[in-house]
């Protein structure tokens, strides 16, 4: 197809609808509800952008391995669970405290401490 063919094609189109009658051309009003849906974002995931760690290097209390877990910054700034060595199979409390930086302080307790 040549380039006056496609002119012509789009001339006779003029504004295209979807079925559901919206017109698809972008407003700078679209723009700005971005920035608002931005704005939510921030309120839902406070550690910010991905900048959060999100694994660690922990010492187990039993055996003193070092093993290498992931961290979950979507779980929320303070953290406390359970998780097993994978060398002794042992269960240990893991704490995890993340800064307003993202940087995640990592504990292992053994579960008789």
């Amino acid at each position: 197809m040549r380039d006056d063919d496609w002119d012509d094609l789009d001339a006779g189109l003029g504004d295209v609808e979807d079925a559901d009658g919206a017109d698809d051309d972008l407003e700078d009003d679209d723009l700005a509800d971005d920035d608002v849906e931005d704005e939510d974002l921030d309120d839902d995931f406070p550690l910010g952008d991905g900048t959060a760690e999100t694994g660690a290097v922990v010492s187990c209390p039993y055996c003193g391995e070092p093993v290498e877990i992931v961290l979950d910054p979507g779980s929320g700034s303070d953290q406390e669970y359970v998780e097993d060595c994978e060398v002794c199979c042992r269960p240990w409390r893991v704490r995890v405290r993340y800064d307003r930086f993202g940087q995640a302080d990592v504990e292992a307790i053994g579960e008789d401490d």
